[in-house]
């Protein structure tokens, strides 16, 4: 392999395509949608203003918005066949039963023959609205419950929440889903937006894009660190003294083991998605009454910071933050779909707007050529 194709192993730092959706800086810690400071978006849009924003490239007006919060209410409704094929899954994984589930939407979408730009917009509107009531449904059967429909007065994060634990949450919680989900909403061409784009310049199906978007985030090196990092929290134990931190920690530094939720592949500074999400899992555990799973991850990152010059990612306190809403940790993952579906939908609209087949080349390492051919007998 050469010097060349060993540094850009994993396409690190190649530029693949051009786009209008995510700006991204990691020297300086920059996130911007279209333009739009990831910052002033956590504090001042909601997620539906995001989605808005991803899918057409500007902030939606009064009457824009209203229009888009009846379509994503309308759209949360799942058919029941498809509520009949969940029942029929097998206990797994909740990325394994998206991914099925996902795919099987696809067979009953009003648009699912109809390829034009205006269907295509239908369905990506479509699919953010059914993706979050999927993961909400299959969470809610897990712990032995029934699906709840959504109910269309609710936004989009505040009737997650009602269809994933059949009470009407309260507005900190509402608050800081809404804040989550904006902030999960895309990330330039991560692994899994990248798939999409690639099975979508083969000019398939918007549902089958997302279903490669899907699939790629279930592997642990893209999606699940967060539910890595309430494993690894629940470990030390809630009501673990600070010695007994400080030796869990110190011991990973020594057996040379990696912290998850810490490190970026992008930024060289702090990820500014976990500036909000540790102010967040802050506010939900003070108004709790918990605050200990919050400190436990404070402590953790003073020590990580200390010792490997290391910033928390979007993961680190996602992971308290969701554990403080009471939400179990196998959804955590497909909890990030339920946002990033907005983001993968945007991109796969970019890349059917402007395609070309995206067809990379590979450097040839295998044997020399031309080998010599022995017949079997001599072999």
């Amino acid at each position: 392999m050469s010097a060349e194709v060993k540094a850009r192993a994993g396409l690190e730092d190649i530029v693949a395509t051009t786009s209008r959706i995510c700006f991204l800086d990691g020297d300086r810690g920059v996130l911007a949608y279209c333009g739009y400071d990831i910052h002033d978006l956590a504090s001042r849009a909601t997620f539906e203003e995001t989605c808005f924003l991803l899918w057409h490239g500007r902030l939606p007006t009064r009457a824009e918005l209203g229009d888009l919060q009846s379509q994503l209410a309308s759209a949360r409704g799942l058919p029941e066949s498809v509520l009949r094929l969940m029942k029929m899954l097998p206990p797994s994984d909740g990325m394994d039963a998206l991914r099925t589930l996902a795919s099987a939407l696809g067979h009953y979408d009003p648009d699912a023959r109809d390829h034009s730009p205006a269907a295509s917009y239908r369905k990506a509107v479509r699919l953010t609205g059914q993706i979050a009531s999927l993961v909400a449904t299959w969470g809610r059967m897990q712990q032995g419950g029934g699906p709840i429909a959504p109910d269309p007065a609710m936004g989009h994060a505040a009737s997650f929440l009602y269809m994933l634990t059949g009470t009407r949450p309260q507005p900190a919680a509402v608050r800081a889903m809404d804040v989550a989900l904006t902030l999960h909403a895309d990330h330039e061409l991560n692994a899994s937006t990248f798939a999409a784009r690639v099975a979508a310049a083969t000019l398939t199906d918007i549902h089958s894009a997302i279903v490669a978007g899907i699939g790629t985030l279930k592997g642990p090196l893209h999606g699940g660190a967060n539910a890595d990092v309430m494993k690894m929290l629940i470990e030390i134990g809630q009501d673990a003294p600070a010695e007994r931190i400080d030796a869990f920690i110190k011991g990973k530094f020594a057996r040379k083991e990696k912290i998850s939720g810490f490190g970026h592949r992008v930024y060289r500074t702090e990820d500014p998605r976990a500036t909000h999400l540790r102010e967040m899992s802050k506010q939900l555990g003070r108004e709790a009454g918990n605050l200990r799973w919050f400190e436990m991850s404070e402590r953790i990152e003073a020590l990580v910071r200390a010792e490997k010059k290391l910033y928390p990612n979007v993961d680190f306190y996602s992971a308290s933050m969701y554990c403080t809403m009471g939400i179990a940790i196998d959804l955590y993952t497909p909890i990030f779909a339920v946002s990033r579906i907005s983001g993968w939908t945007a991109h796969v609209l970019e890349q059917f707007a402007n395609n070309r087949l995206i067809r990379p080349r590979a450097e040839y390492t295998g044997p020399v050529y031309p080998q010599s051919w022995v017949p079997v007998e001599g072999r």
